[in-house]
Order: structure tokens, then C-alpha cells, then sequence
């Protein structure tokens, strides 16, 4: 089953509706807005974009006196955590598309990291709210021996511990732009 969407919120609706249309090529498709149900009144914009694959993303762009002005909308490094660990991951189908996603990125001003996994080949970047944002290609597809190695792993309370993925930096084409 798959996803029909993920939901993140927003402090700055204008540049976050610029990266996620201008540089991961996502079209806007459907706003609702509605009151939020809190006591002061407050309401929101619930932003849907089509991210190609059938599936959305959606922004959260909140007006609420009940919500902190100064929330911190980073799902990693707004709890504490490293940016790598909750980040959202898009499909790339294709080695051809996982570069054209780089070269829009580079284009768009970014510096593109890029690690192979072995498995799977991916890219990141940071979205304006510090949420790390991937585009990953699968090389090979999971197998039956994959799923047992998985379980096996699971169950390990001392797993022997793999090698660190190669990096590949790909700096921006032009300079840092205002985004």
C-alpha cells in the first residue's frame, strides 16, 4: 500500500512553495483552508503537491496564536537528532532520473551530496524548513535472501556493522541563489 501523502508544516510558505515546485519539480494540485479548532481561532493552508509517482506531499502553512510563532519545523534536528535521520525519501526510477534530479538541483544553486548504498543510489539536499529531502534510484531489487539477512539482523543484539556508503559531492552550477 502506498503513501497518498506526507505532511510537513512550514514557518515560510512562499520559499517553501518555491523549492518544492522550482527545485524537486512538484506541481501544486489542491489548498484547503480551514479553521484549525483551537481557542483562538486560528486557521491553516493544507498545500498538496504531486510528486509524479501518484503519490503527494503536503505543506502545512499555520496561522494560530495556540501554535508557537518560533516552532521549529526541522523533523530531525528540531528534536536533537542528525539531519540524516528522519528525512523525506522520493522515488527516482531510474539512474537517468536520479541525474536529471541532481542536475535541477545544481541548477536550482544547491550542492548535491550523492552515496551509493550498494542497493540503491541516492541524492540529498535540505528543504528551506531543514527537513532533508532524498531522491533515491533501487539497483537491485530486495530479495528472499535479503529478507532473511533483514530478520537475522533485527533479532542481532551486537550486529556486525557494515561499511560507510561512498559520497559523491556535485556543487551547485550557479551560485547560491535567493530562494
Amino acid at each position: 500500500m502506498g503513501f497518498h501523502h506526507v505532511a510537513i508544516a512550514t514557518r515560510d510558505l512562499e520559499t517553501s512553495h518555491r523549492f518544492y515546485t522550482d527545485a524537486m519539480g512538484f506541481r501544486l494540485v489542491k489548498v484547503q483552508v480551514a479553521p484549525t479548532g483551537s481557542a483562538s481561532g486560528g486557521w491553516a493552508k493544507h498545500l498538496f503537491y504531486d510528486t509524479g509517482d501518484s503519490g503527494m506531499l503536503a505543506l502545512w502553512d499555520l496561522h494560530d496564536d495556540d501554535i508557537p510563532e518560533a516552532f521549529d519545523p526541522a523533523i530531525s534536528t528540531g528534536l536533537g537528532l542528525p539531519e540524516w535521520v528522519n528525512h523525506l525519501a522520493f522515488d527516482a526510477p531510474t539512474l537517468d532520473a536520479l541525474t536529471a534530479h541532481c542536475r535541477r538541483w545544481q541548477q536550482y544553486g544547491i550542492d548535491v551530496v550523492e552515496l551509493d548504498h550498494g542497493w540503491c543510489r541516492s541524492i540529498y539536499a535540505t528543504d528551506p524548513n531543514g527537513i532533508l529531502v532524498e531522491f533515491c534510484c533501487t539497483l537491485e531489487p530486495c530479495t528472499t535472501a535479503d529478507a532473511d539477512d533483514a530478520r537475522r539482523l533485527l533479532a542481532d543484539p551486537a550486529p556486525p556493522l557494515g561499511e560507510l556508503p561512498g559520497v559523491t559531492i556535485h556543487p551547485a552550477l550557479v551560485a547560491d541563489q535567493e530562494r
